[in-house]
């Protein structure tokens, strides 16, 4: 698990954490639940993220049958951050489970 930092607000669950080149680094996964920590440790602990590392996301991708190839390579170019960005916000989608 990666530990993130942030305001709860900008959190969403399945968000993709980017490194500054538009690759997966992780997709967060769970929060730490600020009443929770408040009342074990006595200091708030807003805005505690956790992430799954996109090592074990990308094992468990190139195991279902196309999906392999349909993965990316690892950009390995230097990126300005703008495009960074609009890249990573063209890649997102939402996914409705009913």
């Amino acid at each position: 698990m990666i530990h993130v930092t942030c305001h709860p607000s900008l959190v969403t669950f399945s968000l993709a954490l980017v490194d500054e080149r538009g690759n997966v680094i992780g997709i967060v996964s769970a929060k730490l639940d600020a009443s929770v920590a408040l009342a074990a440790s006595g200091v708030p602990q807003g805005g505690m993220n956790y992430a799954v590392k996109s090592s074990l996301l990308l094992s468990f991708l190139e195991s279902v049958p196309d999906v392999d190839a349909k993965l990316k390579a690892p950009n390995s170019a230097d990126e300005k951050f703008e495009d960074v960005v609009k890249s990573a916000q063209g890649a997102a989608v939402q996914v409705l489970v009913y």
